[in-house]
Formats: C-alpha cells, sequence, structure tokens
C-alpha cells in the first residue's frame, strides 16, 4: 500500500507516494512512548498531609495493566528546599516508568510555606501515606525505592535513614491516617542524586550556601535542626542499600560531602555505592552520563532483590 505525502521543494509543491510499510513499525523507545498512556494511569494531587495550613500533594503513576501489588519508586524534586515543584520531575521519572515501576511524585512544604523541618516531615509522611495506603495505589511495601535530586536526594536519604526516635512523623497524625502511630516504614533502597548529607555544613564556613540559610531562617537553634536532619548523623548497620550519584565538580553541594556518606557507611557495613560522574557538576549531565547512571542503577537494583518487571502490549 502507498502513502502520498506532500513536499515543498523550490516553492513548488511535489506529492510523492511512500510505501506504507515504512510507517508500519515504530523504533522499541517511540513504540514505548506511544505505549505508555495506555499502560499508565495518573492520579494527581493526592493530598497526603496538612500542617501549617497547607496541603502537601502528591501524584500517582500507577500500571494500568497488571493487577498485583507493584515495585514503587517515590521520588522527591530538587530546589534547595527553597524552590521547585514535583511537576518539574517529569523527566526524571521517564525511566522508572519505562522499567514497569508505579511512581509517586511527592511535593513538599518550602521555606517560604515552613522553615526546617517541615520538608523532612512531609517526606516522611509521604511514605507513610503510600504505604498505609499501598493496597488502593498498588504498592508492594517491600519494594518501595525513594530517590530524589539535591534537596530531593537529601530528603530520600532522610527517609530511608532517620529513625523514629527523630520524631519527625509525629506531624503525621494530622493527615490521612487512622492512628498515632509514627513508625517509620523501612525501604528497600536510596537512590540518591547529589543529595546533601550534611546540612550545618552548609549553614556557615567555606561551604555555606544560601539556599541551606534560607531553609533555615533566622531560627535559634540551627545547628541542632541541622544535625538532626543530616544523613550523616543517621549512618548504623542495617540501613537499605545506598547508591549515590554525583558530579565530582559540583559548586552547589560539595562532592566530598558523598565521600564522606559513602566511607561512613562502608564502615557501619552498609551496602553502597558512589558513582562519580568526572568532571560533572549539580545534575545536568550529558545524555551519555545520564545514561550510564541508569545503567548503574538498573544493575543495583537487580542487585538488590528489585527485579524489573517487564512491560509487553496487551495482545502479545
Amino acid at each position: 500500500m502507498l502513502r502520498r505525502a506532500t513536499l515543498l521543494v523550490c516553492g513548488a509543491l511535489l506529492i510523492v507516494a511512500v510505501p506504507y510499510r515504512v510507517f508500519a513499525q515504530l523504533p522499541p523507545t517511540a513504540e514505548w512512548a506511544v505505549r505508555a498512556q495506555t499502560e499508565y494511569a495518573v492520579v494527581a494531587n493526592i493530598t497526603s498531609l496538612t500542617a501549617t495550613g497547607h496541603d502537601s500533594k502528591l501524584d500517582l503513576y500507577r500500571r494500568r495493566d497488571v493487577t498485583t501489588p507493584q515495585p514503587t519508586l517515590i521520588f522527591f524534586h530538587d530546589g534547595g528546599w527553597v524552590g521547585g515543584a514535583k511537576e518539574g520531575s517529569l523527566m526524571s521519572l521517564v525511566p522508572w516508568m519505562e522499567m514497569g515501576w508505579n511512581v509517586v511524585n511527592v511535593e513538599y512544604r518550602l521555606a517560604r510555606v515552613a522553615p526546617a523541618p517541615a520538608a523532612v516531615e512531609d517526606a516522611m509522611c509521604a511514605l507513610r501515606f503510600v504505604v498505609d495506603k499501598a493496597k488502593d495505589m498498588g504498592v508492594d511495601t517491600d519494594r518501595i525505592v525513594v530517590s530524589g535530586e539535591s534537596a530531593g536526594g537529601h530528603l530520600a536519604l532522610a527517609v530511608g535513614m532517620i529513625p523514629e526516635s527523630a520524631g519527625f512523623t509525629r506531624l503525621c497524625a494530622g493527615g490521612a491516617f487512622r492512628s498515632l502511630d509514627a513508625t517509620v516504614p523501612k525501604v528497600a533502597a536510596i537512590i540518591n542524586w547529589y543529595g546533601i548529607t550534611d546540612v550545618g555544613e552548609m549553614l556557615a564556613g567555606p561551604h555555606a550556601r544560601n539556599y541551606a540559610v534560607q531553609w533555615f531562617g533566622s531560627m535559634r537553634n540551627r545547628e541542632e535542626i541541622a544535625r538532626s536532619v543530616s544523613p550523616l548523623t543517621y549512618v548504623r548497620a542495617g540501613l537499605p542499600p545506598i547508591l549515590s550519584i554525583q558530579g565530582d565538580a559540583d559548586p552547589l553541594v560539595p562532592f566530598s560531602q558523598s565521600v564522606r556518606l559513602h566511607d561512613a557507611l562502608i564502615k557501619a557495613g552498609v551496602k553502597n555505592e558512589l558513582v562519580s560522574i568526572a568532571g560533572g557538576g549539580h545534575g545536568n549531565f550529558t545524555a551519555e552520563e545520564r545514561t550510564k547512571a541508569y545503567v548503574k542503577i538498573r544493575y543495583f537494583l537487580a542487585e538488590n532483590g528489585l527485579s524489573i518487571p517487564e512491560i509487553r502490549p496487551k495482545n502479545e
């Protein structure tokens, strides 16, 4: 079968015949992109917590073609705790959907709404919410991975490392929970993209950053709060596997923080890896660098029992 195609050549219209079979198949990546709408349902702006007069929301990307609980990514956006939005992270979620995972994209209170440690409270309550609603959301609670970029990387580490004793889940009772239980659900792994691991270091001295100072504002006990929200404070045996990815020339988050976390986790006997992007800055990696990072993520997931489900067209 032939199709007619209209071309503009030197100001004149040219009608040419194009074999229909040229369009009969798409490349694998294009085929997945076309099928994605039929394979994923999106439920946007689910309120997970109400605090300080603000409704923190999350978006759920859930597979349509399965009925069993699925491995699920919980993702936290970047922005230094002072900016950004969950909607800006959509392209960071696509590789996980291509791998067949459910995805939960989380919003949290920024500094203009509430200072530290509000973002940590919201992140931990989002995990509590997802686990509490796992049946309705199609989530396999034994295969939850948390991830994020920059401040979101910090929140992913915080969610996976900070224990109940720190008290950040007490606020969750103000959300959609049925009890005052403040337990912190255990996640299966943490994928940290250039997240802050020592928040106190960002408040003064050579590594001070405006965004960190703004997150704490004028509070008197900022050093104490900074220590309480720093992942390095909670390194201990028994943590979930952690994969960190960062450029070694990052101008916004010192690469030394990832190195310190990596060394401390090794000493504590926690399975972890640090992927260094040579000459890389604060994200904005090249396509090749990001591809290599996701190849590593796939291996890391497989090595830790988090196999990647395979999506196939329903008619196969």
